[in-house]
């Protein structure tokens, strides 16, 4: 079954002003079968060919006479020769054609070098995460979240239809496509990680790091995967992987290029020193930190000590692809921690406001969850926004003046 993704709207939109779209996101999240989707008529080439890649790296001019535009290249970071092909095309088009050149790629970083360089000014860049629950939900309401009454009047009218029990079980289940074409039961999906994640060693680890101990950066990942909602600690990882600092920033830095991780930069304001400026980590599907975790049933999840962890990392992920799916590449999305260790989970900018957002498993918050809501009226410039405790509550209530309990469903 395809679910129709919400980031078709801003591919179309990017589709009528420039000739290039480059779509970046982590391997098998969607984005050639959305592209295939929305576009069934024109040509399509993959680089994850080895035959096909090596043409396209020894002649690049002869690629696109037997390839020519309009066309999907799949993987084009395998392939940094045609980048300057693609721009003379472009440059010498005296039609200016939009809607050329469909790019995607699952290593972000070696991706966006080249388009800097070569397709600055003429191409249109997307991130893509797995499903969202809006698009498994059928929702067609697309637009960030904010907690705001306009975001929550409109959820509320196309409401999430799944319940507690079904959202602990995506939750585990993870979001990618391929989980949610067909009925699947937990080998399915213990099968179906296995696999994803030896793809992901074989083809993209493989070809961006010159990794000898296969074993150590597997035990990396897994680590990694355990400070998931965590403040990002290189040194204890370093420490548990038996590797240095500097290796294991590298190893990070191409996790999070993948589109597996997520860095969150803590908000700071020069005027405040005793903010924090360590970034927190998230991994954005939790299907995938699960199985790497060995929480093998949703029930085992939901006693097992990462719980708090995961659900955090479920609700910035859903909270990072509202935004994403919405043509916003750089979110503005932060957390909160300073010296005296008032945290607040995280922190929506939309000019001089600040909206805090706590996130908790339970059902039945107090108000002494959101106690560090308070420490935004400290932020020099800022003003607080409505803030939200987003948990597994079953409707949306007010919890103190200007905050709000609001149901996970409502993200």
């Amino acid at each position: 079954m395809y679910y129709n993704r919400h980031l078709e709207q801003v591919v179309k939109r990017i589709d009528k002003r420039k000739p290039v779209l480059v779509m970046t996101g982590a391997r098998q999240v969607g984005k050639t079968t959305m592209l295939r989707e929305i576009y069934r008529d024109i040509n399509y080439v993959t680089l994850n060919r080895p035959l096909v890649r090596e043409s396209a790296k020894e002649s690049p001019s002869l690629f696109f006479d037997e390839n020519k535009p309009p066309i999907v290249v799949d993987e084009i970071q395998k392939a940094a020769e045609l980048f300057d092909y693609i721009k003379d095309i472009v440059d010498m088009d005296a039609d200016k054609k939009k809607g050329q050149f469909y790019l995607t790629g699952s290593q972000s970083m070696k991706l966006m070098k080249n388009v800097s360089d070569s397709l600055a000014g003429r191409a249109g860049v997307v991130k893509m995460l797995g499903l969202s629950m809006r698009e498994l939900s059928q929702i067609s309401y697309q637009k960030p979240f904010l907690p705001s009454t306009e975001h929550n009047d409109a959820m509320a009218k196309e409401r999430n239809v799944f319940d507690y029990q079904q959202t602990i079980s995506f939750i585990h289940k993870g979001f990618f496509p391929e989980l949610y074409e067909t009925e699947s039961d937990l080998h399915d999906w213990a099968d179906f990680y296995s696999s994803y994640f030896q793809t992901y060693i074989e083809k993209d680890i493989k070809d961006v790091l010159n990794i000898r101990d296969e074993s150590a950066f597997i035990k990396f990942v897994k680590t990694t995967a355990s400070f998931t909602g965590s403040m990002l600690n290189l040194t204890t990882i370093a420490d548990i992987c038996g590797k240095d600092v500097k290796t294991i920033r590298a190893w990070l830095s191409v996790l999070e290029s993948g589109g597996l991780v997520y860095l969150l930069e803590p908000y700071y304001n020069n005027l405040n020193k005793r903010l924090v400026k360590t970034p927190k980590l998230y991994f954005l599907d939790t299907g995938l930190a699960c199985w790497l975790l060995g929480w093998n049933t949703p029930q085992q999840l939901t006693t097992g000590a990462m719980w708090g962890h995961i659900f955090e990392s479920f609700v910035f992920a859903e909270i990072l692809k509202s935004y994403y799916n919405d043509g916003i590449v750089k979110p503005p999305l932060y957390y909160y921690r300073d010296n005296d260790k008032n945290e607040i989970d995280l922190i929506i900018e939309d000019g001089e406001v600040l909206y805090p957002i706590e996130i908790k498993t339970t059902s039945d918050p107090h108000k002494s969850m959101v106690n560090s809501f308070r420490c935004i009226e400290n932020l020099s410039g800022k003003k607080p926004g409505t803030g939200a405790l987003i948990c597994m509550a079953k409707e949306r209530l007010p919890l103190k003046e200007a905050v709000w309990t609001l149901p996970v469903q409502l993200v």
